[in-house]
């Protein structure tokens, strides 16, 4: 199969569909962000880094604790028939674990981390932010690693509210996870 344009269905509607989406080989590089086929490169080794210092310290948080589930990409999450994403990380709560099917997650999870990289930036500040706002996602944690900062937004009467922002030094913590405090040196250490 030819991969479609970035903006195009394998169809060649201009707005692209989950099926669309689901046309693609496993593992091609896209995001399905407002009915666009997004090319989201590789990340960078540091991005990785930053993935794994979070996700092993809000995994171990979790496991420890039984709370629920955390997944990282590559892991569509679907979330409309034109917005299908893949988060850096996800936390699902034990009591939502329905939304975990076999090849996708069907729904908003609790809490979403995007580590912000040059390519997928302006789609993790705005597209991603707005569709995450309305879908539910209960608390949306923005990594910039050009910044060494954590913004936390928590979900408040169905809009998103800035609640932390620490760049450099200092911790930041969940506020939908009760007790989870990570400090950034540990986030951005390489």
């Amino acid at each position: 199969m030819n991969l479609p344009l970035e903006g195009y269905s394998a169809s060649g509607r201009e707005t692209c569909t989950y099926e669309d989406y689901r046309q693609l080989p496993e593992g091609a590089p896209y995001q399905l962000i407002g009915g666009e086929l997004v090319l989201t490169p590789v990340p960078s080794p540091y991005h990785q880094i930053i993935a794994f210092n979070l996700g092993l310290a809000l995994g171990n948080f979790v496991v420890s604790r039984q709370l629920g589930r955390v997944l990282f990409a590559p892991l569509d999450v679907y979330l409309t028939e034109t917005e299908t994403y893949q988060p850096d990380i996800i936390f699902i709560s034990r009591d939502r674990m329905d939304i975990i099917e076999a090849e996708r997650i069907n729904g908003a999870p609790d809490l979403v981390v995007e580590i912000l990289s040059p390519t997928t930036a302006y789609y993790d500040l705005r597209k991603k932010f707005k569709v995450y706002e309305r879908s539910g996602v209960k608390e949306y944690w923005i990594v910039d690693p050009g910044e060494k900062s954590v913004q936390i937004f928590v979900l408040k009467e169905g809009r998103f509210v800035l609640n932390q922002e620490v760049e450099g030094m200092g911790e930041v913590s969940s506020c939908l996870l009760t007790g989870f405090t990570v400090a950034l040196s540990n986030i951005f250490e390489s």
